[in-house]
């Protein structure tokens, strides 16, 4: 994945604008179809683009994106800000570090920028995770401490053991209840935010018809705007947008990720990158003036998206 970022940001996003992930294969839906040579070849587009925060976590793949960034890494260490993520169900102390150590091995580092703790589990307390992660710190073995899906009431909890440092969060045109509440607690409270889901799994780039076509087993058939009831409106939302896109004379996926990133809070877009085309497209989308204007258009019509989008918790159905 890749991150945009513009404006000032806090200490662990100051110096790194764009960041890149390979989504790798094994044991998850990441990038299941797209070889290991060619997620390498993205990462090194990436780098010869200037890109110097990459991001990825232990669950993708079940470790194979944090051991293919590991190959990437060698010799390149010194010059990359570097974040990962948490993948575990112990939630303890002693398994936070362990995670920890794991991400260490797999990368083939000392030392990683920003970890996070992947998702929080609800009705569960999640500070004995903060606790091992503040003594991973304090060991050397990590600087910045974030959380990933975090409710307001989750990040109150973890911040009685510990510091938060960064929030990543799904938000995009299609996705915005984090505006009510995370989002301003972040603000408030001088966390940065990072966004991601930033194209709705594809569907603001404008690829998918009223019929989107997808077959039984695409994992997709999860994600909230696919639903049967939510599709025709996100579709005629999204047909508004690339006329606009078209207007304009940009991709609408550009138009998507400056939107996030003109949003109040925002300091960074994380956007998917499978192939080195895909990171010339996400780093181009920084490039073109956009006027206030279009942007008051895409929030417009990402209101009445919105109108028909139930507030579920997460885009992903998904409730560890």
């Amino acid at each position: 994945m890749t991150i945009l970022a513009s404006g000032p940001r806090p200490a662990p996003l100051a110096n790194n604008p764009l960041p890149l992930l390979p989504m790798a294969q094994g044991g998850s839906w990441y990038a299941k179809d797209v070889a290991d040579a060619d997620l390498l070849s993205a990462l090194e587009a990436a780098y010869r683009a200037g890109i110097r925060h990459f991001d990825t976590a232990a669950g993708y793949g079940n470790g194979r994106s944090e051991t293919l960034l590991g190959q990437f890494l060698e010799g390149k260490r010194e010059s990359v800000f570097l974040a990962s993520k948490s993948h575990t169900d112990n939630l303890t102390a002693a398994a936070s570090l362990a995670e920890v150590e794991g991400s260490l091995k797999r990368l083939g580092v000392e030392f990683i920028d920003l970890y996070y703790i992947h998702w929080p589990r609800a009705g569960r307390d999640m500070r004995p995770v903060m606790e091992g992660l503040e003594i991973a710190r304090a060991q050397g073995k990590i600087g910045a401490i974030g959380v990933s899906n975090f409710s307001v009431a989750q990040m109150e909890q973890v911040s009685e053991v510990g510091r938060i440092d960064v929030h990543q969060l799904g938000y995009n045109l299609l996705w915005r209840y984090a505006e009510v509440e995370a989002i301003p607690y972040c603000r408030g409270k001088g966390i940065a935010v990072v966004a991601y889901s930033a194209l709705g799994h594809g569907i603001l780039t404008g690829k998918f018809g009223l019929d989107p076509g997808l077959v039984a087993c695409d994992q997709r058939h999860s994600i909230l705007p696919f639903r049967a009831d939510i599709w025709p409106h996100v579709y005629a939302g999204v047909e508004e947008m690339k006329q606009l896109a078209h207007n304009l004379g940009l991709p609408l996926s550009t138009l998507a990720i400056r939107w996030i990133l003109n949003q109040p809070g925002i300091h960074s877009v994380v956007v998917g990158a499978r192939s080195p085309d895909q990171v010339t497209a996400n780093a181009a989308a920084l490039e073109p003036e956009i006027s206030a204007g279009a942007f008051t258009r895409l929030t417009a019509i990402s209101d009445k998206i919105m109108s028909h989008v139930p507030d579920a918790g997460n885009l992903f159905n998904h409730y560890p």
